[in-house]
């Protein structure tokens, strides 16, 4: 919603002060030139992008528009989740994570928290992340270092759909000049008509010019920022499940385990010490009362 906003803003803004100052906005109306700049704006993105970096480009995009999921309630779903399976772990040992890590769907733990749950990338990193411990596959050293390089792959996978939002928004005012040089040429063509004509066929030009720079520096070079910004608090989600993981297959305590997935959170999203304390001691409670 912020992001409709913004975009609402920015129109209203050029629009209102192009009305203000006497502009017709049927003037901006043409067709043409909107399909020349975003008939070459999208055969770019789809020269320059493979498959999966388009898929992922639209779905970033959708994202952005629906805001970061990474909320400060989604921290405290993740720390009672994580706190709940380690204190499992501690009881019963690392074996007893088992059915929970190898069938999330159908874990009792993870149930009781359905976001979490439906955050398919979150589970599937965690679950990935102590699968090896639980089978022995590797020692508690190494899981840093493993879940080091998949970070560095999420990461990268993640920037790609923006570098080529950015590449294709910083393309927009030469489409938008190209358009212009097209109505110029069909203008210089009806030079000898009426000089009505030639005005109209002059503004399509230069409105050509014009949604070429708008477009670019009012809502794609925007967009592209607000989705770095949602891939940011992605990460950062993430690493903080890491975090905690790699500091419970350490031999951390349960809670000092996902106190120090709390430390690395922005002031934003991150619970202060006591309130996740009392929030973790809470569910100590509920468990020894059924």
């Amino acid at each position: 919603m912020i992001v409709l906003l913004g975009a609402a803003i920015v129109i209203l803004s050029v629009v209102g002060g192009f009305m203000m100052a006497g502009g017709n906005t049927l003037a901006l109306m043409h067709v043409s030139e909107l399909v020349i700049i975003g008939g070459a704006a999208t055969g770019a993105l789809v020269l320059m992008s493979p498959k999966r970096v388009l898929i992922d480009l639209f779905k970033q995009m959708f994202g952005a528009l629906k805001g970061s999921p990474y909320t400060r309630r989604a921290y405290d779903e993740l720390f009672k989740a994580l706190y709940e399976l380690f204190m499992l772990g501690r009881r019963g040992g690392m074996v007893a994570l088992e059915e929970h890590i190898m069938n999330p769907e159908t874990s009792t733990i993870f149930s009781k928290y359905p976001a979490f749950q439906k955050n398919k990338h979150a589970m599937e990193f965690l679950c990935n992340g102590l699968r090896p411990i639980i089978d022995g596959k590797i020692k508690p050293d190494h899981l840093k270092l493993l879940l080091e390089i998949e970070l560095e792959a999420m990461e990268a996978e993640h920037d790609r759909p923006v570098s080529v939002l950015v590449k294709a928004a910083d393309a927009m005012p030469g489409f938008g000049i190209v358009a212009a040089v097209l109505g110029i040429v069909i203008t210089m063509a009806s030079i000898a008509g009426p000089i009505e004509s030639i005005g109209e066929k002059v503004a399509a030009a230069l409105v050509g010019t014009f949604l070429g720079i708008f477009l670019s520096y009012g809502f794609m070079n925007p967009l592209a920022v607000n989705m770095e910004f949602v891939n940011i608090a992605q990460l950062a989600y993430v690493r903080c499940i890491a975090a905690s993981v790699i500091s419970f297959a350490s031999g951390m305590s349960p809670i000092m385990a996902v106190e120090v997935a709390r430390r690395g959170l922005s002031s934003e999203v991150k619970p202060s010490a006591d309130a996740l304390e009392t929030m973790l001691k809470g569910l100590n409670q509920a468990a020894a009362k059924t």
